[in-house]
């Protein structure tokens, strides 16, 4: 294993902050997988089974099991993690500029496709490698200007080149749920079903360029670039990339971060990057995917009392009972029921809610929405 420390901008005198990675296996070996936890610094179940995996990493590193490349960052938010507000962590969004951490990453479909565009040939690994090299050019010459820019600029620099990338989050409370792009389920919904998700959602682009999609949508957005000019240079999706909610914020245990760590292993060893003396099974779904445009989210009609009446997990039917917003001043009870029959697969954590505030979501089998689909 190789430690490395990445020094980010200093935003201020006196202070500075490092995104530490761990490699394991040879590096420039392929395939090359990428995984980092907890970009939504508060998220923290996916730290833990980083922790899990390094420590399963070692051991297989130890025993020359480790066929690919494997690069881990158990932190991928230093600036985050040290945010607090009022005692409270505060990870989502940097508070100089109150933008979300994992959103606004830069459209590498666009800033590479002048440099390949027409230099594209018959063979499809090399077209593949021609554009990383032109992906990991731009990443150099990218002049970060804050702190947050360096820190984005230094996660793509180590997950440009993966040909797998998993970014490991959670909810406020929910079961475990798989968010990924339509070109990459074909090649990754396996990790899916390894990991025993209960809510898979797929869209083309769910929009606002979270890390995940601005990996995995290059590919397929410089493919349709290629097949719009009339090119027939074959371009293969060559990173498949996914958010994995590792169910919610207060779900930081042992015992499912182990579960969770073992089926990642499991994964690996399917796909060949981790050798073992027998192949591991693919387990049967625990879920159909449904498309993200699908998927309902719940808003309060009124302010007051959140009381759930329903529980994260449970398949519910149109106009279904989900839960009671209670007003003890007016002596009133707002009933919010389902519109579209799936899983409750996520819900908030607190239990007062104002006006217009967001209940929880439902994976519904048809898509009704368009547009940006993921929240703030």
């Amino acid at each position: 294993m190789q430690r490395i420390d990445h020094p980010l901008l200093s935003p201020s005198l006196g202070s500075h902050k490092t995104l530490t990675s761990f490699h394991f296996g040879k590096p420039g070996s392929s395939p090359k997988i990428y995984i980092q936890a907890s970009l939504h610094a508060e998220e923290l179940p996916g730290m833990l089974v980083a922790h899990h995996l390094r420590a399963l990493f070692e051991t297989a590193e130890a025993a020359g099991q480790v066929q690919g490349e494997i690069v881990l960052v158990p932190i991928a938010n230093p600036i985050g993690l040290a945010q607090r507000l009022d005692h409270k962590p505060m990870g989502r969004f940097e508070l100089d500029t109150s933008e979300n951490f994992n959103r606004h990453y830069p459209d590498l479909a666009a800033a590479v496709a002048p440099a390949v565009m027409n230099q594209l040939g018959d063979d499809a690994k090399d077209n593949v490698q021609m554009v990383r090299r032109a992906m990991a050019d731009y990443l150099r010459q990218w002049k970060p200007g804050t702190e947050l820019q360096s820190l984005r600029r230094t996660l793509l620099l180590l997950a440009h080149d993966a040909d797998f990338m998993l970014d490991l989050h959670c909810d406020c409370e929910g079961v475990l749920h798989f968010y990924t792009e339509e070109a990459c389920w074909p090649h990754i919904q396996e990790l899916a079903h390894f990991l025993g998700a209960e809510a898979i959602l797929l869209a083309k682009s769910s929009g606002n360029r979270p890390i995940d999609e601005c990996l995995s949508g290059a590919w397929w957005q410089l493919a349709e670039r290629l097949q719009a000019s009339g090119c027939q240079a074959p371009l293969p999706q060559g990173c498949c990339s996914t958010t994995i909610e590792l169910r919610g914020e207060l779900d930081v245990r042992h015992a499912w971060a182990q579960v969770d760590a073992q089926a990642i292993v499991g994964w690996l060893q399917f796909i060949k990057v981790l050798a073992c003396r027998q192949t591991p099974l693919v387990p049967a779904p625990r879920c159909p995917a449904t498309p993200l445009a699908g998927s309902e989210t719940l808003y309060a009609p009124t302010p007051g009392l959140v009381v759930f009446a329903a529980e994260v997990g449970q398949i519910l039917q149109v106009g279904e009972l989900v839960a009671e917003i209670i007003d003890p001043i007016a002596n009133t009870t707002q009933c919010v029921t389902a519109g579209v029959a799936g899983v409750f697969y996520a819900r908030i954590r607190d239990r007062y809610i104002t006006t217009g505030g967001e209940l929880g979501k439902i994976a519904g089998a048809k898509a009704f929405r368009s547009g940006e689909l993921l929240g703030a």
